[in-house]
């Protein structure tokens, strides 16, 4: 019988097609690994700061890869070159490939010109984690800014980004907010493209 049974052999890793695939993960899983992530980072370094800008450079990582992947799949290998196109990207294309839902909001800051805000209710990498009394404000958010961080540098929109708890009255937890706070030479180019 001819074609029946017959496997295509892949040679390399990367000659695999990129198909869509499954993409779930369990909670379950990303919390232990997220969990462990966090220990292991713990054990590094001896203050909040720097446990911090550890897990920041961790999703950094990350967020350099989905823009690849994302701007593959659904850009046909095209970027962002406004700058409310890439946080609308983030906002909704990006959260939502993460974290099975489109970010709570997306805020232009009414204090700067160059800062935007990213909301979240109750950040996934912050549902599971419970912060002893000794780290004080210490915010797994970190990571996720680290993501979006690696997004936008990616995209060529350097931003200094930061994870901040903000407190919601009648809420036990607070929100979390993502400050995307824009470099001057991203401000001009948009002022030059109009």
């Amino acid at each position: 019988m001819i074609g029946v049974g017959k496997i295509k052999q892949y040679t390399n890793v990367l000659d695999k097609p990129l198909s869509r695939g499954r993409q779930e993960v369990s909670l379950s899983a990303f919390a232990f690994l997220f969990s462990e992530l966090v220990q292991y980072n713990q054990t590094q370094v001896d203050n909040i700061a720097e446990l911090e800008r550890r897990l920041e450079d961790a999703g950094y990582a990350v967020g350099a890869r989905v823009l690849e992947l994302l701007c593959h799949r659904e850009k046909g290998n095209r970027r962002e070159t406004r700058l409310l196109g890439i946080l609308s990207f983030v906002h909704s294309t990006v959260w939502k490939v993460l974290f099975g839902k489109v970010a709570d909001s997306l805020e232009k800051g009414t204090e700067h010109e160059d800062e935007y805000m990213i909301s979240e209710k109750e950040l996934l990498v912050n549902r599971f984690i419970s912060v002893p009394k000794d780290m004080g404000a210490f915010n797994c958010g970190a990571f996720v800014a680290g993501i979006v961080k690696g997004v936008l540098d990616g995209a060529g929109f350097p931003a200094v980004v930061t994870a901040h708890f903000v407190p919601v009255d009648g809420q036990q937890r607070p929100r979390t907010t993502i400050l995307i706070k824009f470099a001057e030479e991203v401000l001009r180019r948009e002022s030059r493209l109009g």
